[in-house]
């Protein structure tokens, strides 16, 4: 199955990013490009819903890595909504869910976003 990416700027600096079909060699490089001038902006964050994703290999794992790290060199983060269960158990047998944001609803998310801000706020 081909693989569909939208992407928005939800908020200043706040990037949603839908990839929506199968995630695997052959359509990781049209997530990368989608990513490539969000990344290039030096974003706050990045925002995967993965709630369109089938099917995840080893390929789009690596773009996932890749994304997270060239934030963090950025201070900016990665996180991950709405995995379906055969995504997460990807993500849980090798063991990357740890070192990733990743959160069960977009509500939840907003929640967390929401007290990253107000931090922010607090510490300026």
């Amino acid at each position: 199955m081909p693989l569909k990416v939208t992407a928005q700027e939800t908020n200043p600096g706040i990037f949603s990013v839908s990839p929506v079909g199968s995630l695997d060699s052959n359509t990781a490089p049209a997530l990368e490009e989608r990513l490539r001038p969000i990344l290039a902006s030096g974003p706050k964050a990045v925002i995967l819903d993965l709630a369109g994703l089938e099917y995840i290999s080893s390929a789009g794992i690596r773009v996932v890595v890749a994304t997270r790290k060239a934030l963090k060199g950025k201070e900016g983060k990665l996180l991950l909504v709405n995995l379906p269960p055969q995504i997460r158990k990807v993500f849980d047998i090798i063991q990357a869910l740890p070192s990733l944001n990743v959160f069960r609803s977009v509500a939840e998310l907003d929640e967390y976003l929401g007290a990253m801000q107000e931090k922010a706020k607090e510490e300026a």
